[in-house]
């Protein structure tokens, strides 16, 4: 073999070496996009404060790859995430206010301010099932707070760092989709996080009149009005 034959061998070597380490760091960009449609129910005759914190108005999730062949997943859900809320929960409830700053509490009167939190987001692509299905799950952690315990009046701001809910808990939510309808990982990703989000909609509007201290919060409020 002569040394013209080695050289092309080992370009072609090192060619192979760059694209399995271009191929291990590849990575997947997520921002969730979807449409959510208004829910038909009676809405329940109370008035509610809603409260995106920015950790929920930026919520993503964010996997790094640990292995050859895989690739890292950015997946961002916080605009999907205030999209779908702002469209069930005015529906869900009589009088909806949307909590941006510190006056907002001050000026509306609310029965109790709603702050949703995602506290889990995990995914499964092919790679990890060996079958044609992409999977989201969610877990979320929903509080009602009275206005009250939001405030900090030395500073005029909103605080949630020691707000004792009276109200809370969790809700989770499943979605997933089959890669035969879609173009690419990324699509199918998005897809699965829309339907998880609709059924995290479909599971808050079946389990809420069964969380404890929700009912007697209701007739409270009824009671006030």
């Amino acid at each position: 073999m002569d040394s013209t034959t080695l050289g092309r061998r080992a370009k072609s070597a090192l060619a192979l070496l760059c694209l399995m380490s271009l191929a291990a760091c590849s990575s997947r960009e997520v921002i969730v996009e979807g449409s959510f449609p208004t829910p038909v129910v009676d809405p329940l005759p109370v008035s509610v404060g809603v409260l995106f914190t920015k950790e929920f108005r930026e919520h993503e999730l964010v996997d790094d790859a640990t292995g050859r062949g895989e690739a890292s997943w950015r997946v961002s859900t916080g605009l999907a995430q205030v999209n779908f809320w702002s469209t069930l929960l005015p529906a869900f409830f009589q009088n909806v206010v949307f909590i941006e700053n510190y006056e907002d509490l001050n000026t509306y009167d609310v029965d109790a301010v709603l702050i949703p939190e995602v506290t889990d987001v995990q995914y499964a692509i092919p790679l990890y099932t060996n079958v044609k299905v992409y999977e989201i799950w969610m877990r979320y952690q929903l509080s009602l707070v009275e206005p009250g315990q939001l405030k900090d009046e030395e500073n005029q701001v909103i605080v949630t760092e020691n707000a004792q809910a009276f109200t809370q808990w969790p809700l989770t939510a499943y979605g997933k989709t089959p890669t035969a309808f879609l173009q690419s990982d990324t699509d199918a990703v998005n897809e699965a996080a829309v339907m998880a989000l609709r059924d995290a909609g479909a599971n808050f509007i079946t389990s809420f009149g069964r969380v404890p201290g929700v009912v007697a919060w209701v007739q409270k409020s009824q009671e006030a009005q």
